[in-house]
């Protein structure tokens, strides 16, 4: 059964849709005003292995996101690139689907724009006012907070502890200090007309307009990053159901902040990486793996020094895989069995159990990736037996768990390459290896331990690993991805 831990009830709840065997997901998405951070990546992960799973338990998933294409922000630094906000968004935009391609995370079904829904929106910033929540002045359309009666309900918040510590720039055209923008007057020229003179949307109202237009006004998920809770998400709610007379959403979740030194990560800080500059650091998998290994709600620490130790691990599994792989292109031996077939697979079933119980619990990518973590080791183990020889019975079994090794693996968007690193000529490269591995065993085979070492090592050295394995010394090119 799964869980999911829901904010709007603070705490997790079976999780049961709208529609049954469909699930309507909306993810907040960027302002496209510059390349994505790590941030905006560990979000777009989460939800995607969220997405996953729930595909692989049998969901057909509607994944909805959402470009953010006009502000102030967007108009400012078009300026400064000398370029139209239409061409900064689109460069931005096309740049993060560049970026999600590359950390093999999978596109939303739709990515909707601001610019290309201000009918949706006006209608629905009209429809408020006439039905009281909200009100205009001078061009400026407002959302009355003290009209809508649950307000505060995602955050925990009363309106009198709001008041009390806000710090909100004194407006006197708000009847509330709280009172936040549906539409927002500017100059002709740089706007959209509307009942109320040109402008803008404000931008609560973007995200409520268009996921209702897509998935009604009732649906299933809705996930962020916890610094959208407040207030972005509740001023969400507040519209949406003041808006439909319905539920807006049933469960509300979100994902935690990527922190550098303990502070935030934030382009409005100055302190982040984008994606891209970590990309000339590190493979993408090796980021995936690293920000999947902490619950999606809890904060992460991002540091380069983090994912060499990420890389080390992810190496493991990577390993693993390899060696399945070389194993099952062996030729079969005998048709032997014997009962450590069967204790082996009926290990595997197990923790494939065990992999799919984390990802019920609230989708607990760290437990998950632990438990791969187990079933590499009972690979390992199984491959390493002394005696150990490829028959019928346990090819067959070894097939069954390369199947179910790579189903896991794919939940969580990790993808093997088998081949060697870019760039190594076999014809040349192999032979050579293969010489050096021979004359490796001659010096063990004569106890000359110190000059079979120093071949190890020094192919080490230049990215050769060397196994030694009951079925005689393995090796593979180890390489960065460039």
């Amino acid at each position: 059964m799964l869980k999911v831990y829901n904010t709007l009830t603070g705490q997790k709840e079976k999780f049961e849709t709208v529609e049954a065997g469909k699930v309507k997901m909306y993810v907040c998405g960027l302002t496209v005003q510059n390349y994505s951070h790590i941030g905006h990546i560990r979000s777009a992960i989460n939800y995607d292995v969220i997405r996953r799973f729930l595909e692989y338990l049998g969901y057909e998933v509607d994944y909805i996101s959402n470009f953010t294409d006009i502000n102030e922000k967007i108009v400012k630094r078009a300026e400064e690139e000398g370029i139209t906000p239409a061409e900064l968004a689109d460069k931005y935009a096309n740049a993060f689907l560049e970026d999600i391609r590359e950390f093999n995370i999978k596109p939303a079904d739709k990515y909707l724009r601001v610019s290309e829904n201000i009918d949706q929106i006006i209608e629905m910033v009209k429809t408020l006012i006439e039905k009281g929540y909200a009100y205009e002045v001078n061009g400026n359309v407002y959302f009355s907070v003290e009209s809508f009666e649950d307000y505060g309900k995602l955050s925990g918040r009363s309106l009198d502890e709001m008041q009390a510590g806000a710090r909100i720039a004194v407006n006197e055209e708000k009847e509330n200090p709280l009172d936040f923008g549906l539409w927002k007057k500017v100059e002709a020229g740089e706007g959209w007309d509307s009942p109320w003179g040109e402008g803008w949307p404000g931008w609560h109202i973007e995200c409520s307009a268009m996921s209702m237009k897509r998935l009604g006004a009732t649906f299933d998920i809705h996930g962020g990053g916890v610094d959208l809770i407040f207030p972005h998400h509740e001023n969400e709610i507040a519209q949406s159901e003041a808006y439909s007379g319905k539920k807006f959403v049933n469960y509300w979740l979100h994902n935690g902040t990527v922190n550098l030194s303990g502070e935030k990560m934030s382009k409005s800080q100055g302190n982040f990486f984008t994606s891209r500059e970590v990309l000339k650091e590190f493979p993408a998998q090796t980021v995936r793996y690293f920000l999947l290994s902490r619950h999606y709600r809890s904060p992460i620490d991002f540091s380069y020094e983090k994912l060499e130790e990420a890389e080390t691990s992810l190496q493991r599994i990577e390993n693993a895989r390899r060696q399945l792989a070389k194993v099952l292109n062996l030729d079969i031996e005998s048709a032997e069995d014997n009962k450590e077939n069967e204790n082996f697979f009926t290990k595997v079933v197990e923790l494939k159990d065990s992999f799919a119980a984390a990802l019920n619990d609230d989708f607990n990518t760290a437990e998950a990736i632990g438990v791969l973590h187990d079933l590499v080791g009972e690979i390992n183990s199984f491959l390493n037996q002394k005696d150990f020889t490829l028959n019928e019975k346990n090819f067959a079994v070894l097939e069954e768990t390369e199947e179910i090794f790579l189903e896991l693996a794919e939940i969580l968007g990790l993808k093997f390459e088998l081949n060697k690193a870019p760039g190594a000529d076999d014809k040349l490269v192999s032979p050579l290896i293969s010489l050096l591995l021979e004359l490796r065993d001659r010096a063990r085979d004569n106890k000359n331990w110190e000059e079979a070492d120093l071949i190890r090592d020094r192919l080490q050295e230049i990215g050769v690993e060397v196994t030694d394995t009951p079925r005689g010394t393995e090796w593979e090119i180890k390489g960065k991805e460039e």
